[in-house]
């Protein structure tokens, strides 16, 4: 059970403890705004959250519970739900351990089982490292697998949103050589539903626009810089119409972005990793949100790493996590509003 509010109750998971997590999270639940308009609880490490408040002079009381349904809402108290039990000193290591990457798996791993039970209605992610998760001898490479994992999902898409501009990847972490043989009709297909449903669901916009981003230059111009296009890309442009998405694409990449960010779409999505990213993190380097699309319980994360050569120095900013525990928040009162009109 949830404590009885009408606001969300939003789990953040610490991340890995040795990186920039229990800072920005002390940092951003010290704001009352973020208490104004949900209930965070923190699912992470007692000790280590203690010791960054006291490092970043936060007067702050950090409280142990054992449920999301025994939150104190108040600016002057984060609650936490205790994950690991963790030597202080590991904040000085600025690296992962076998210790601190078991430790990030398991918050995250309470995360989504409270959010599957409806103890959370959404979940925010601080930031991991793969090598912590190999470390500790885990199987999955990051966040989305793990999550997807747990939750039983096999269709799931990685999107990049910020107040002007959202992007959706078709392939993620791959290298750029096999961008292209990796691309078809089905994956395509599957990354606009997702997208469009999303959009309106978790969005609250009735009617997306999209836009697709061609893979060559100028969307291969009839085929003479590449056929991608003509093959794989427009076919799936086209199934997208026919289920009644309001779709436009493949559009030359070099000017799609910039007609998105002018209202014209509310997302493009794109082949590949860079071809997202790169404009994205140019309008929204500090403001970003990552959230999985897809998934049957909301996920937002920050759009930064661990940042280890500026951890513990009191530097981290924490506008990322703000707008990512926002972000959750609008999409966990969307969600129960679409869910109240059905």
């Amino acid at each position: 059970m949830k404590p009885k509010s009408n606001r969300p109750v939003i789990g953040i998971s610490m991340g890995d403890p040795a990186g920039i997590g229990p800072e920005i999270i002390v940092k951003a639940l010290s704001n009352p705004r973020i208490h104004s308009v949900c209930q965070p609880i923190v699912i992470g490490d007692t000790t280590i959250l203690k010791k960054a408040a006291k490092f970043l002079s936060v007067p702050l009381n950090i409280m142990t519970v054992d449920h999301p349904e025994n939150i104190i809402n108040d600016s002057k108290i984060i609650c936490i739900i205790n994950g690991s039990n963790l030597a202080g000193n590991v904040t000085n290591l600025s690296s992962p351990t076998m210790d601190t990457g078991k430790a990030m798996e398991n918050y995250i791993i309470l995360g989504v089982n409270l959010a599957q039970n409806n103890g959370i209605d959404g979940l925010v992610t601080c930031p991991i490292t793969k090598t912590g998760l190999k470390i500790a001898g885990s199987r999955f490479h990051g966040h989305t697998e793990l999550i997807a994992d747990q939750t039983g999902t096999s269709e799931f898409a990685m999107m990049l949103a910020g107040k002007r501009l959202k992007v959706v990847l078709v392939s993620i972490h791959i290298p750029l050589s096999q961008v292209a043989k990796s691309l078809t009709i089905q994956n395509i297909s599957q990354t606009i539903y997702l997208t469009n449903n999303s959009l309106v669901n978790r969005f609250g916009i009735p009617f997306p626009k999209l836009a697709v981003a061609g893979l060559n230059p100028h969307a291969g111009e009839e085929s003479m810089f590449g056929n991608e296009e003509e093959k794989i890309i427009a076919p799936a442009v086209g199934l997208a119409r026919e289920q009644g998405i309001h779709i436009d694409g493949p559009l030359p990449p070099d000017t799609v972005f910039f007609h998105a960010m002018n209202g014209k779409y509310d997302a493009v999505v794109c082949m590949y990793h860079d071809q997202g990213l790169i404009p994205f993190k140019l309008v929204h380097f500090k403001d970003g949100v990552n959230t999985t699309l897809g998934l049957p319980i909301i996920r937002t994360s920050v759009d930064h790493g661990t940042a280890y050569d500026i951890a513990w120095q009191g530097i981290a900013d924490p506008t990322s996590l703000m707008e990512a525990i926002y972000m959750a928040t609008f999409q966990a009162n969307n969600q129960a509003n679409s869910r109240a009109d059905k």
